[in-house]
């Protein structure tokens, strides 16, 4: 067995798009957020489906992962059902090992619709509920990093074996993404993977839930899930760009600017999140990987899907030597 240079861990899922028209269906915002809104009880028009087998968070870093050149495998569950067959074909398509997919025979495979108006989409998200045990790795499968993301609700076990785990092998880099119900536990109950963080990347919402805070402060943000054991920490935050920290310097990228208007947003944060960590684990300092990151995020916005859009590293060298002037990290 190899060597691998990251193990992604979460749930997948296939999703399904369905393309909403303009007509009955509209976007409305109020001081609580936006809105997607189309009259109860009636048969709404669509202008098409399409369909990714392998989505989910911590999937599409697997194939980012894999784009980038990494040797990738990746620690999920699936039914024993044409869904899960589709998502094992789809991720051996891509490049990501599946030999630590594990198939639960009484639990069907988890299906997302996403529905998508405009360049946004609303997802609706179903995790099932499987038998979640950390595998057992030989030695030679040990990774250079763990990448953890969206897990479904019942998985408290399950983290605390993969701490235990990681706690034993203190050389394995740990990056972790939160998803929403891992947020949704509560940061107490997951303070041993805070702990353990190497790399913390969330949105700003979900910065300022984890740590609380001042929703609008950045540095206090920052200072906050330091404070929590994560040794770097980047908060996204959109069009706006992302800020993150070493512990000692803090750093600012801007959004690397779209050639078109963006087509579906679905995806964006994992690319983002992914890419950062395999620039990292190339070598790259945290500067430089900060300036990759968001190259890829903006290629996946320009595709429908999580995956399509992904770019290899030499794609986003190419786009860091022709980037505009104004596209830069710098220090605040």
């Amino acid at each position: 067995m190899q060597r691998w240079d990251v193990i992604s861990v979460g749930d997948t899922a296939t999703d399904v798009f369905i393309r909403l028209v303009d007509g009955k269906t509209k976007t409305i915002e109020d001081e609580s957020g936006r809105w997607l809104m189309f009259p109860f009880g009636e048969k709404l028009p669509f202008d098409h489906t399409q369909t990714v087998e392998c989505g989910g968070n911590a999937a599409n870093a697997a194939v980012a992962f894999a784009q980038l050149g990494l040797a990738t495998t990746f620690v999920t569950h699936v039914g024993d059902d044409q869904v899960g067959r589709d998502i094992q074909l789809a991720l051996g398509r891509e490049g990501v090992d599946t030999h630590l997919l594990r198939v639960d025979p009484h639990v069907p495979s988890n299906r997302n619709f996403v529905l998508w108006f405009g360049e946004d989409r609303t997802i609706l998200v179903r995790h099932q509920l499987y038998d979640y045990h950390w595998p057992h790795l030989r030695p030679s499968e040990i990774p250079r990093w763990i990448y953890l993301s969206s897990v479904g609700s019942d998985a408290p076990e399950y983290y605390s074996q993969l701490v235990e785990w990681l706690d034993e092998e203190p050389s394995v880099r740990f990056a972790f993404q939160p998803g929403t119900f891992q947020i949704a536990l509560g940061t107490c109950a997951l303070a041993n993977l805070y702990r353990r963080a190497d790399l913390l990347v969330c949105n700003r919402e979900e910065a300022a839930e984890i740590g609380g805070g001042n929703l609008h402060d950045t540095a206090d943000l920052l200072v906050r899930l330091h404070a929590l054991g994560a040794r770097t920490v980047v908060i996204t935050d959109g069009p706006a760009g992302a800020f993150a920290s070493d512990g000692t310097t803090r750093y600012r990228v801007p959004s690397y600017p779209d050639p078109a208007p963006p087509i579906d947003r679905t995806g964006a944060g994992d690319a983002f999140s992914a890419t950062l960590v395999a620039a990292i684990l190339k070598g790259y300092p945290l500067s430089t990987s900060l300036a990759w990151a968001p190259v890829n995020a903006m290629s996946v916005i320009q595709q429908v899907g999580s995956q399509a859009g992904l770019l290899s590293a030499g794609e986003i060298t190419q786009c860091l030597e022709r980037a505009p002037a104004g596209y830069s990290v710098t220090e605040w």
